[in-house]
């Protein structure tokens, strides 16, 4: 995967004086990823996040994708290999350390009964909190930053509970906001949405890359929405990285039909440019 880094400096290399700040540079490094008495999910992959970049990672059901996801936030430890933030250990991270860098949103996020939009955003804040540090006028500010980007405000007083599928991803996504860190990943953030609330989400992960520089690396299962919004795929078939790269040079018919084993056309999709996959009928070749 390219490496785009903010600045133009060398990976690895020291940060310029002047200007803005790199963008992080998160990844791995010959990783191993596997569950207790199981086979290995993920054996020997190695990966770069493209900083400022929306990438997706794609891939058929068990392939590894949010596995990979859940390594690269430390929620998951490797069983071999490395994932490295800055050229560091994720684990050298104090965890507050590391959630001041990244975010990271499961699949199913749980809110706990009767709390309310405002006061699970503000606990985005934690990480930032400390004995000789009290509730702040910046906490308090990027508490309301956060719900009024993602336009949640309006709700604050409302129980998480009461909420739609979509709201309900809105605020956990203002949590994250609030929580002001370099990269967020998200493990299949329209799961259980309908598709107006699709595109609602991915739209806001859109708008969060361009007008704050954040990281974004999400888990879909739509290879057209992660077509239309990506910048950078990552494509995954039985823990190994088949492709990566810009939707135009990755998806292509053989690449589809090797990671679903299915048979596929791709155009061009007339409103974006960007590919549109389309199922082959059945008989045809």
């Amino acid at each position: 995967m390219s490496q785009v880094l903010r600045g133009d400096r060398p990976a690895g290399g020291p940060a310029p004086q002047d200007g803005p700040p790199a963008a992080p540079e998160l990844g791995a490094r010959e990783l191993v990823m596997s569950y207790p008495r199981g086979a290995p999910v993920i054996e020997q992959l190695t990966v770069d996040i493209t900083p400022d970049a929306f990438t997706v990672i794609l891939g058929p059901n068990a392939c590894g994708k949010s596995t990979l996801l859940r390594a690269l936030s430390r929620v998951l430890a490797p069983a071999g290999g490395q994932v490295l933030l800055d050229g560091r250990d994720v684990f050298s991270y104090s965890p507050k350390a590391l959630a001041r860098r990244v975010g990271f949103l499961a699949q199913s996020s749980l809110a706990p009964d009767g709390i309310t939009v405002r006061e699970l955003v503000a606990r985005g804040r934690y990480p930032h909190q400390g004995l000789l540090r009290p509730w702040s006028v910046e906490d308090e500010k990027q508490v309301r930053t956060a719900m009024e980007r993602t336009h949640v405000a309006a709700l604050a007083k409302r129980p998480v509970t009461t909420l739609s599928g979509g709201q309900r991803q809105r605020v956990w996504i203002a949590m994250a906001l609030a929580q002001q860190t370099d990269v967020l990943l998200l493990d299949e953030p329209t799961t259980y949405l309908d598709l107006a609330h699709q595109v609602d989400v991915l739209d806001l992960c859109r708008e969060l890359n361009q007008e704050l520089g954040t990281t974004i690396v999400a888990v879909l299962h739509d290879l057209n929405q992660a077509c239309r919004y990506a910048d950078e795929l990552i494509v995954m078939r039985d823990g190994a990285i088949l492709a990566s790269g810009a939707p135009a040079e990755v998806v292509t018919p053989d690449l589809v039909e090797q990671a679903y084993g299915l048979p596929v056309s791709v155009f061009t999709d007339p409103i974006t440019g960007t590919p549109l996959v389309l199922p082959q009928a059945p008989g045809r070749s």
